[in-house]
């Protein structure tokens, strides 16, 4: 069987266990060795690179490298293993890998904790589970704030964990999924502008704005064309997505922000704390009325559409090129 057609039925299945199961837990997940990796190669450069601004710069780089390298390496020789023993066992590992780089389900399960906490037990409850899912701090948040973070949880999600790993194994298959993963993950563990990674992670951080360009704008225009599908302000998610795509410091998050903003009715963002330093930041989106807890439940909603839409459009391309005869 075509190498090309097995991948495809692999990713086709790995979409459908995320739809299914969610997010797997455990010691055996990618993510997982992907951090351990991350984490010991971190200790290696430290102890070889001097700890000046260029030293680290160039630490980070090399970092970077290895960390991509060992990352798609190890499924791509698992990958190899699985398809020379048999076609089947080949699709049935890939599939597994598949599902495991997308985070659809789950997603929508750690949000949803988030509103549940809130309606059942309260603010405190909110801002624990809200501090589950974000980077900033949580215990100066009211409860507009944490459901305000919820939402923009979502929305940068929907790009960074679902639609550009969607894209990347579209395109490369599972190992295209690990690679994206790798970028993305170290940058969530070392792309900070702090003391302790100010410059070593330079370089990871700049990686991920560049793998994220194309497909954080590709999840914009099909969250836009979901919002007109789910009966939202498909308008109003354009005009505040060619209006705010730009309102933060990075050049992808305030892509999917603007055009959940938009979609919602409601204006996302703004100042915000980290590590217990305030930063300004601008707001995303109109307040045409105050956010409420069912825009963590709304959020999904167009999340899901989003992706059900994207998988449609990749699945679509490969089984058009198989028709066509045609593969990578």
């Amino acid at each position: 069987m075509d190498l090309f057609i097995c991948s495809t039925i692999a990713l086709f299945f790995g979409i459908l266990l995320d739809f299914i199961l969610g997010d797997p837990h455990g010691w055996w997940h990618p993510v997982i060795g992907i951090g351990k990796i991350i984490t010991k190669t971190e200790k290696i450069v430290r102890s070889i690179f001097p700890k000046t601004k260029k030293g680290e710069r160039v630490g980070g780089i090399v970092l970077a490298v290895v960390v991509i390298l060992l990352s798609v390496a190890i499924p791509a020789v698992l990958l190899y293993a699985a398809y020379w023993i048999h076609p089947i066992v080949g699709m049935v590992l890939e599939a597994v890998m598949c599902y495991a780089m997308l985070a659809a389900k789950s997603l929508k399960t750690e949000s949803m904790k988030v509103a549940d906490a809130l309606e059942q037990d309260g603010l405190e409850a909110g801002r624990k589970a809200v501090s589950m899912i974000v980077g900033r701090d949580t215990e100066r948040l009211d409860e507009t704030g944490v459901i305000k973070a919820a939402v923009e949880t979502v929305a940068e999600n929907t790009s960074d964990g679902v639609i550009a790993p969607l894209i990347f194994m579209g395109i490369f298959g599972a190992l295209g999924g690990f690679f994206y993963k790798s970028i993305n993950t170290m940058d969530s563990m070392i792309g900070y502008k702090n003391e302790k990674y100010q410059y070593l992670g330079t370089a990871a951080a700049k990686l991920d704005d560049v793998v994220n360009f194309i497909p954080a704008r590709i999840s914009a225009m099909m969250m836009i064309l979901s919002a007109f599908l789910c009966g939202m302000d498909g308008k109003g998610a354009f005009r505040i997505f060619k209006r705010d795509r730009y309102n933060h410091a990075s050049p992808n998050s305030a892509q999917t922000e603007s055009v959940m903003a938009g979609a919602l009715g409601v204006q996302l963002a703004g100042d915000a704390w980290y590590f217990g330093v305030k930063h300004e930041k601008p707001t995303i989106g109109d307040a045409k009325r105050t956010v409420e807890l069912l825009d963590i439940r709304r959020s999904n909603r167009l999340m899901y559409a989003t992706t059900v839409l994207t998988a449609l459009v990749v699945m679509g391309i490969r089984i058009f090129l198989i028709f066509a005869n045609i593969s990578f």
